[in-house]
C-alpha cells in the first residue's frame, strides 16, 4: 500500500482524483504485454490487446499476406469492441473508481475461459474471443477511469506525446507505460517458449486476480489530490 502510494505521488506529483488506481494500471499494462505475447506467438500471428495492429494485420491479411488470417483479425476486433461497448455500457452514470474492481474481475473470468479453452483443445477461436473481450473490457475500465498517460495498451499516441511535449510528469509517466509494457511482451515472450499459451496466460490471470482486492483496497481509500488533471494523451 505505502509503495503503490509512493509510485502515485511520484507519476502524479501535482495529484489526480485517480492517482491511487496508479499501480494497478501498471499491473493491467503488463498484463497487456503478456495476452498479447500469447496471442501473437500462440494463435496465430493475430492480437488481442494492440488493435491498430489487428487493423492493420486485416489489411494485410486481405492482401494475401502469408501467415495472417482475416478472419482472427476481425475476430479479435469485434470481441475487442463488444468487450469495450459492454464496459462502457455498465452502470454508466456511476462513480468509475468503485467499477475498477468488478470491472476487472469480469476480465479475470473472460482470461479464465481463454485458459480453460486452451487447456481443453477447443480450438483458436475459443482462447481468442474471450482474450480480446477481456481486453476490451480492460480498455473501458481506463477509458472511464481517464487516469493520463496510462492507458495500458495505446502506445503510439504514449510516445508521440513523450517526444512532443516538454519534459515535465507525463514524460515520466509515459515512459514508464512503454517500459512496463515492453517488460510484460518482453516477460510473455519468454513464458511462450517456455510453457506455451497455458502458462503466459496463468501468469496474466494471477496478476489479474491480484489487482482487484488492491483496487478494492485504493478505492476505499482517501482519493488525495486536487481533482482531474487534463488528459494530454
Amino acid at each position: 500500500m505505502s509503495g503503490g502510494g509512493a509510485v502515485a505521488r511520484w507519476l502524479f506529483p501535482d495529484g489526480h482524483r485517480y492517482a491511487r488506481f496508479v499501480p494497478p494500471l501498471l499491473v493491467l499494462t503488463f498484463v497487456s504485454g503478456l495476452v498479447d505475447a500469447a496471442s501473437f506467438l500462440g494463435l496465430g500471428r493475430v492480437f488481442v490487446a494492440n488493435m491498430t495492429g489487428n487493423v492493420v494485420f486485416l489489411g494485410f491479411a486481405l492482401s494475401g499476406a502469408a501467415q495472417l488470417s482475416a478472419p482472427a483479425s476481425a475476430v479479435a476486433l469485434a470481441g475487442f469492441l463488444a468487450g469495450a461497448a459492454a464496459g462502457g455500457a455498465w452502470r454508466r452514470e456511476a462513480e468509475p473508481g468503485g467499477l475498477f474492481a468488478p470491472l476487472v474481475t469480469a476480465q479475470a473470468l473472460l482470461v479464465t475461459l481463454a485458459l480453460a479453452g486452451q487447456a481443453a483443445g477447443w480450438g483458436r477461436y475459443a482462447v481468442l474471443v474471450p482474450l480480446a473481450c477481456g481486453m476490451g473490457l480492460q480498455n473501458a475500465v481506463v477509458h472511464r477511469l481517464g487516469v493520463p498517460d496510462l492507458t495500458t495498451t495505446v502506445m503510439t499516441r504514449t510516445l508521440t506525446g513523450f517526444a512532443v511535449d516538454r519534459p515535465g510528469p507525463g514524460t515520466v509517466r509515459r515512459g514508464v507505460s512503454v517500459v512496463v509494457l515492453a517488460a510484460g511482451a518482453l516477460a510473455g515472450g519468454l513464458l511462450h517458449a517456455r510453457t506455451g499459451v497455458e502458462g503466459t496466460l496463468a501468469v496474466a490471470l494471477a496478476l489479474l486476480l491480484a489487482v482487484v482486492p488492491a483496487a478494492r483496497r485504493w478505492h476505499d481509500g482517501p482519493a488525495g489530490g486536487r481533482g482531474p488533471l487534463p488528459d494530454h494523451g
